[in-house]
């Protein structure tokens, strides 16, 4: 059965869209059958992570608006089989999202993909409703910082009431997923500490994924870190949040090339 699942934070430069394509990478790696759908209308930075740029043909707004098909628009990656893209456009304006077109590609996707990954805009505008609006369930991306923090608390309200999930009095699952971790300043006070956080937001946490030019590096060469440099220490943190997505138990660690570990052990459904 297909889950939707929603990449989303209340704040701008988290990274968000570099983190749903390391996810959507690590899931496909895994056998399993993902795409990437970007709702970040009039900016579509997804398909420049993906390295898809040049290919974007039709997009999102002309699946919803009926311009295009979904063959038309779905970009499949060239590096795996299993992982497709569905562009934002960049010439259109969020209003062109509509309830029953986005609904019906979400629908159509389900038939397709075993996950659908939807990259949110930042905050809580018409883009972002409609990213988390079919949501199974949700990965929060927070940086170490109280700002960051605390707008994705105004987040995990949203989740609450706006989704589908959340209409029907179901509670929809909610994952923090720990991004420019770097423990030694956390140790200083220079950022939060994860327990701080985890205290704070009180959600499951997914994965703690570690600050690294390796992640800069793999968004300017058009690439998921996954994918990259699948041994560098953010591609193994993404790879074993994925596999927590799956619902395998896998040890939690704060990656480094020494391989530092962190706490106990976690996993997706344990730690819900």
């Amino acid at each position: 059965m297909a889950e939707v699942l929603v990449v989303t934070s209340g704040k701008g430069g988290v990274g968000k869209t570099t983190s749903t394509a390391a996810l959507g990478a690590a899931l496909a790696q895994t056998g399993q059958s993902v795409v990437v759908v970007d709702f970040d209308v009039g900016l579509r930075n997804l398909d420049l992570v993906m390295g898809a740029e040049r290919r974007v043909v039709y997009d999102l707004i002309n699946v919803v608006q009926g311009d295009a098909n979904l063959n038309q628009a779905l970009i499949r990656d060239k590096r795996i089989d299993t992982l497709s893209l569905l562009p934002a456009s960049q010439t259109r304006d969020k209003d062109a999202l509509t309830a029953e077109g986005v609904e019906r590609v979400v629908n159509e996707l389900k038939g397709r993909f075993d996950w659908i990954i939807c990259d949110s805009p930042a905050g809580i505008e018409r883009g972002a409703y409609f990213a988390m609006r079919h949501a199974d369930l949700a990965v929060i991306v927070t940086n170490p910082e109280v700002s960051s923090v605390r707008d994705s608390d105004r987040i995990i309200g949203l989740l609450d009431s706006k989704t589908e999930k959340a209409e029907r009095g179901e509670t929809i699952e909610k994952l923090l997923l720990l991004t420019r971790y770097d423990p030694v300043r956390a140790e200083r006070g220079d950022m939060l500490k994860v327990d701080d956080v985890l205290e704070i937001l009180s959600i499951s946490l997914l994965g703690i994924i570690p600050e690294s030019p390796e992640v800069l590096k793999a968004s300017n060469l058009g690439s998921p870190v996954t994918l990259s440099n699948p041994i560098s220490a953010p591609a193994r943190a993404y790879a074993d949040a994925a596999r927590r997505l799956r619902g395998e138990t896998i040890q939690m660690t704060v990656p480094s090339e020494k391989k530092r570990f962190f706490g106990n052990l976690f996993g997706r459904r344990a730690a819900a």
